[in-house]
């Protein structure tokens, strides 16, 4: 496969999930109205059980990649997420719509998986961080444009419709998969299927500093960015006021993460992953003290809010995929596992952590701060631990 071809796949994969999210975004109000969910912050919940789906099952298709390869695990997965789609397009009850929001995740958590074993059969080192940048950098295209999608779909139609774009995003996805990707695993690199060789290949994941390090930073980043997925409608209809505007201010933010994963993807190879993720970690967490500060002293800006949340935004551009090869790359023997705990723990522990920050709201901005404070902090004293203490820097053993 070309390499562009590659890379573009790989991207597209793991856009599914951001498009099951983000699409939703314009809808909550209306999905809340439909459904009888009398509680705002309880519309969270559409996106929460999709995370919890997608977070949970990537725990078990790690190792069963490993054993019986990437291709035929990847097309059942994508399968599924067709059938949940649908299943969320009928859905004419909150219980219904959570439970196939729930299985949609679990067939969306192959995609992620498998997409990042496929880019670790392929690559190693500073080569593995700069396909991912290039991979984030295509794959954050989805974020911008999703709520604007969404938006159009309930303007012309209602919201049951929006899972017909995520079906159709199923289907082409299975399709292209099935006619173009290879298997990457050979049959002499799988793994055996037993709860021993499961068991050990966990334990090593976590047991492995560098990868427990960062696999716990990046649960913390991410617990600000579902903090801000999760609020973001309410913050930007409820408190600014913008309505239908809403979907272009998150894709100008977005675009800030975009630029940052072609920057990081440009800069990742002279400068290092831990110089340009480090970096940014800092500013992340001093961002977020920043926006927490104003919020406490009732400065409610939306230009202010829109730039400290596109600096966030940016800083997740270096972190996300630097991050996550640098948990990846002591674990090349085991990948598919290795991705799969990680995968797990970063994805439900996020979810989990913007779930709480969520339920906070309280019609200002100063919960999503002190959410990315003190995920901030938390992501930083994971990486002390990842490097026993030093920054910036690899050590030379992990």
């Amino acid at each position: 496969m070309p390499f562009i071809e590659f890379v573009v796949m790989i991207a597209a994969l793991m856009a599914l999930n951001a498009l099951a999210m983000d699409v939703m975004l314009p809808a909550l109000p209306d999905i809340g109205n439909a459904l009888g969910i009398e509680n705002e912050n309880d519309r969270q919940q559409v996106l929460i059980a999709y995370l919890i789906g997608f977070g949970g099952a990537q725990l078990f298709y790690g190792p069963i990649s490993d054993s019986y390869g990437r291709r035929a695990i990847l097309l059942g997965g994508l399968a599924l997420y067709a059938v949940a789609s649908v299943a969320s397009l009928m859905s004419n009850t909150l219980d219904q719509l959570l439970l196939a929001r729930f299985v949609q995740g679990v067939g969306c958590a192959a995609t992620r998986v498998i997409a990042v074993s496929v880019v670790r059969d392929c690559y190693t080192g500073r080569q593995m961080g700069k396909v991912m940048s290039l991979v984030m950098m295509i794959f954050m295209a989805v974020p911008i444009i999703a709520p604007s999608i969404g938006q159009a779909v309930l303007l012309m139609s209602n919201w049951h419709w929006i899972f017909s774009l995520l079906l159709f995003a199923g289907i082409v996805m299975l399709i292209w998969c099935w006619i173009r990707l290879p298997e990457t695993l050979p049959k002499e690199y799988r793994q055996p299927l037993n709860v021993e060789t499961i068991l050990r290949a966990y334990i090593t994941t976590v047991k492995t500093r560098v990868s427990l390090g960062y696999m716990l930073a990046i649960t913390c980043v991410f617990g600000g960015l579902f903090s801000f997925i999760t609020m973001s409608q309410q913050i930007f209809v409820d408190i600014y006021g913008l309505g239908v505007y809403f979907p272009i201010v998150f894709a100008g933010i977005a675009v800030a993460m975009s630029l940052a994963s072609f920057l990081n993807s440009r800069l990742v190879e002279a400068v290092g992953m831990r110089r340009l993720s480090h970096t940014a970690t800092l500013v992340y967490t001093g961002s977020g003290i920043l926006l927490f500060a104003l919020s406490s002293a009732g400065i409610e800006n939306l230009i202010v809010f829109t730039i400290l949340s596109a600096t966030l935004m940016a800083c997740f551009g270096f972190i996300g995929a630097n991050f996550n090869s640098m948990a990846m790359e002591p674990l090349g023997d085991i990948a598919g596992t290795a991705s799969s705990v990680i995968g797990f723990v970063t994805t439900l522990g996020g979810a989990i952590l913007g779930y709480i920050m969520g339920q906070y709201f309280n019609g200002t901005t100063q919960p999503l701060g002190f959410a990315f404070a003190i995920y901030g902090l938390g992501a930083l004293a994971s990486i002390l631990i990842a490097e026993k203490g030093n920054m910036f820097r690899a050590l030379h053993s992990n």
